[in-house]
């Protein structure tokens, strides 16, 4: 077989694999070159693992040749650096985290290491996934493979930037505000964040437990789907995970359209595409209905309040005595051990919105301000589902913008968070959402978000998956 095995998706590797055309070592080896020649100037990448790589892909043939054949098996994929995985580093984009190994496996990376599937390597991310643009790790940025100059989005930027540049064939990444779907828009390519509790979050690096939700990176739906069936599920060890599944009728398909995405602040070439989206599946006999989600305008706020207080709950564990990286000092007392630690290790973002989450926890103002996020979130949730009484998705721009340049938005982190406000109220509310390419406007990729009814991702996936099929064939 001639063709580039790196171009290839899971569907088409698969069954390359399946009919010998190839094996997984070399398939396994096409990758690990490409990373070689390729990454060091995208930089997707924090660690590469290609003796891992290589086992796995020797056992991925042995279990090919037995008959013991999934549709991962011998598949090589990226892991976002806040999964875990036995044996290799997990750093979480922080120095403070940059020699940790970890000891067990985080739950869907047993999925999938039961399938047979191949982990070329953990990639960069914005630390403690907390950024939109993967500028905020402590190690370097992450490049977008469409324009150099350009941030691939975050948090999940590393794993976007290698499933587009073609340095694995899917990556999984986390999303707690948009972090899957976003960088996915920016770079062209599937992401999808499934609903709260699909996926178990046993293994992963916490950021705001009420929001994370693993998801996948991929070059097409159908891919995402794949991906989503084999680490989705009920799981001893997540208390919030579980095996509910909707029944997913789908007749006549009723799209909902919220006039508040289409207001102030989208960018025109955005606009102009996400609207060719909807006259595609308008093509395709869809319903549109106008929809209202009142209380959206509030989401990007009421996610500023929750997320940080979370974090802090959650990073407090980080202090160089418990977990992370220590510095030294035989004369300090302890309250300086702790200070210098917390102060060295984290960065600047990850300091704020612990500082952030801490006041808003503090006493005084938890009533003024986490309390009240607390009962928007539920308005929030409470707009979507009687959406959900009336169309069987809600379609809208993932991102308000384009890919912005590296640095252009560092001195001003409002204009970076607004990244976020189409894609933060659905982890407020639970939701499972898809990023799909829809247009382009110089070279630069736009995506179109589907977003589903809780635990409908069958439907969702069908959805979006229409919408690919006929905008591939324009």
């Amino acid at each position: 077989m001639k063709t580039d095995l790196t171009k290839l998706t899971i569907k088409e590797a698969h069954e390359g694999l399946k009919k010998g055309e190839f094996t997984s070592v070399e398939l396994t080896v096409a990758f690990l070159n490409r990373i070689k020649e390729k990454d060091p100037e995208i930089k997707a990448y924090i660690s590469v693992t290609p003796e891992l790589a290589m086992k796995q892909a020797e056992r991925a043939d042995q279990m090919i040749r037995e008959g013991e054949m999934s549709v991962l098996t011998g598949i090589p994929c990226a892991i976002k650096d806040n999964i875990l995985i036995k044996g290799v580093k997990c750093t979480a984009g922080s120095q403070f985290l940059e020699n940790y190994i970890a000891t067990y496996n985080a739950t869907v990376i047993e999925k999938l290491d039961k399938l047979g599937a191949v982990f070329l390597g953990k990639t960069n991310m914005d630390e403690f996934a907390m950024g939109s643009s993967c500028e905020s790790s402590a190690f370097f940025p992450t490049k977008n493979p469409r324009d150099l100059e350009r941030v691939p989005g975050g948090s999940s930027g590393g794993s976007a930037a290698a499933v587009a540049a073609d340095l694995c064939v899917y990556a999984l990444g986390t999303d707690t505000g948009g972090s899957i779907r976003q960088p996915a828009s920016f770079c062209g390519i599937v992401g999808m964040k499934p609903t709260y509790g699909a996926v178990s979050r046993n293994g992963i690096v916490a950021y705001a437990s009420s929001l994370d939700q693993v998801g996948p990176l991929t070059k097409n739906v159908s891919d995402a789907e794949i991906v989503f069936e084999a680490i989705k599920g009920l799981d001893k060890m997540d208390s919030t995970s579980t095996d509910l599944k909707k029944k997913n009728d789908l007749n006549k398909l009723r799209i909902g359209v919220p006039k508040v995405y289409f207001g102030k602040g989208l960018d025109k070439e955005v606009e102009k595409a996400v609207k060719n989206a909807i006259e595609i599946f308008k093509s395709q006999g869809a319903e549109i209905v106008e929809i209202d989600l009142p209380h959206s305008e509030y989401a990007l706020a009421c996610y500023y309040i929750i997320a940080p207080a979370e974090a802090s709950a959650n990073l407090a564990r980080f202090d160089g005595l418990r977990y992370g990286k220590s510095l030294e000092d035989e004369n300090g007392e302890i309250k300086d051990v702790y200070f210098k630690n917390r102060t060295s290790g984290f960065g600047k973002e990850v300091k704020k919105r612990i500082m952030l989450g801490t006041y808003t926890l503090s006493s005084g103002y938890y009533e003024a301000y986490y309390k009240k996020a607390l009962k928007v979130r539920t308005l929030i949730k409470d707009d979507f589902l009687k959406a959900f009484g009336k169309v069987d998705v809600v379609l809208g721009p993932t991102s308000p913008c384009l890919p912005w340049k590296i640095g252009e938005k560092s001195d001003d982190p409002m204009s970076m968070y607004l990244a976020d406000i189409y894609t933060v109220s659905v982890n407020l509310a639970g939701l499972p959402g898809i990023s799909v390419p829809c247009g382009s406007s110089n070279g630069l990729p736009i995506g179109m978000q589907l977003i589903g009814n809780v635990f409908e991702e069958e439907k969702l996936l069908a959805i979006a998956s229409l919408f690919e099929k006929n905008y591939d064939n324009k």
